[in-house]
């Protein structure tokens, strides 16, 4: 007789392995921790085995555990594979879904999928923004681009833009002042803060900036936090403060001269931008369509120096 499997528990058990932890596991599953704690409870007590390996804030499967693991994700990853075939033969005439952060969508993705749409008339491109990762398996989703350090284990990740940091401002408040030649100048102005999600790593904070730059940041005048990232660019150009520019975020603003840089110097984030998919989602001349148009929109792009 078939064991009646617990589908639901295996997936999420999966998820948790994969992820190294509870909390990342309910963002990709769209859930709360606690309900991915109660079905990895309840599929150990069905099991009657320890699967995880829990102590000190971080998880990881046991031999047992990743035994398990690994066969569910070759389950589900043949599952959505022959899924995904099936509807590449069945709808050709489907367009692409992809999913970015609302910031990078705003300032980078927008202006230049006009020349997608030109250059594929019959591949009509639908832009999902949101801040969670992206879940293949449940979302209607071909295509991710991600922004953190590229960790996104059982996909294909491939780097598509690094990220460049210094300071950015309007011309308008450059002109009124105070004067602005030096980071030292800082002190007088309102700096523009971007409440950027714990993702790991060392994020690309004015704190990060001045750290690699070898210099002690000054108190500004005032800070204003922002919860999105374009919210602070338009913030920028509007004259409300000095930013943190991100490259790929005010590389349009720069080049028309919405946005100036004040002094010179840069610094690398820890940061970029990923395109992230199943393994085999390249297989479709579709989504290799659009993931080898990112990459050429990227090469013509200049780089600030």
């Amino acid at each position: 007789m078939k064991p009646n499997l617990p589908f639901t528990s295996l997936r999420t058990f999966e998820s948790v392995a994969r992820l190294r932890g509870f909390g990342r596991a309910a963002e990709e599953l769209g859930v709360t921790q606690s309900a991915v704690s109660q079905h990895v409870k309840s599929l150990e007590e069905w099991l009657g085995l320890r699967l995880l390996n829990r102590g000190g804030g971080r998880v990881s499967p046991t031999e047992e555990g990743a035994r398990l693991a690994a066969a569910v994700t070759e389950g589900f990853g043949m599952v959505t594979s022959v899924c995904r075939d099936l509807r590449e033969v069945g709808a050709q005439d489907l367009g692409l879904v992809l999913s970015c952060l609302p910031g990078f969508a705003f300032n980078w993705l927008f202006p230049r999928l006009i020349s997608f749409d030109q250059a594929h008339p019959d591949l009509p491109v639908s832009i999902n923004t949101s801040a969670k990762l992206v879940n293949f398996d449940d979302e209607d989703v071909d295509l991710a681009i991600r922004y953190g350090l590229g960790d996104y284990r059982g996909l294909h990740v491939e780097k598509l833009l690094t990220e460049t940091l210094f300071p950015v401002c309007s011309p308008e408040l450059l002109a009124r002042g105070p004067k602005l030649d030096e980071p030292a100048d800082l002190a007088g102005h309102t700096l523009l803060y971007d409440d950027i999600a714990d993702i790991g790593g060392s994020p690309p904070t004015w704190e990060f900036w001045a750290q690699q730059s070898g210099i002690v940041l000054p108190k500004p005048v005032r800070v204003r936090r922002f919860g999105q990232s374009n919210m602070v660019v338009q913030a920028a150009i509007r004259g409300l403060g000095v930013a943190l520019g991100r490259e790929p975020l005010v590389i349009d603003a720069l080049t028309d001269g919405r946005l100036v840089r004040p002094f010179e110097g840069t610094v690398e984030s820890q940061f970029a931008y990923w395109i992230v998919c199943p393994h085999d989602a390249l297989k479709s001349p579709r989504v290799r369509a659009l993931r080898d148009w990112l990459h050429a929109e990227v090469a013509r792009q200049g780089r600030v120096a």
